[in-house]
């Protein structure tokens, strides 16, 4: 896959605007998968994160990508089970700063 297709260049940049395609190339059983058991999301979240501090992204600019998938969650996935429906009610009450919040509150909860 060529660099164009990746969310993070090979400086390390983050390219918010490749979210939406990034997610929607994962193919619909591995997006069952990983959405169908709220663990699973943590666990597949977790190695996301640990890859993303791998190649030297910080705590904010994680985050920044993590408000970016909610966002795309919430609009185009319909929840699976009890905890991605409250995180959805949670998402869809907030404003932009209480969304950022709730981005940076799932990212620490899945490094724990």
């Amino acid at each position: 896959m060529s660099e164009h297709n990746h969310v993070v260049n090979k400086e390390g940049e983050l390219a918010l605007n490749k979210v939406d395609d990034a997610l929607n190339r994962i193919d619909e059983e591995r997006k069952d998968e990983i959405l169908n058991s709220f663990n699973e999301f943590k666990s597949y979240l977790r190695k996301r994160i640990e890859l993303a501090q791998n190649i030297g992204l910080n705590e904010e600019a994680i985050a920044v990508a993590a408000e970016k998938v909610a966002g795309y969650l919430a609009k185009q996935e319909e929840p699976r089970n009890a905890e991605e429906k409250l995180l959805r009610e949670l998402w869809n009450a907030g404003n932009k700063e209480q969304q950022h919040a709730l981005a940076h509150m799932l990212v620490g909860m899945a490094k724990s």
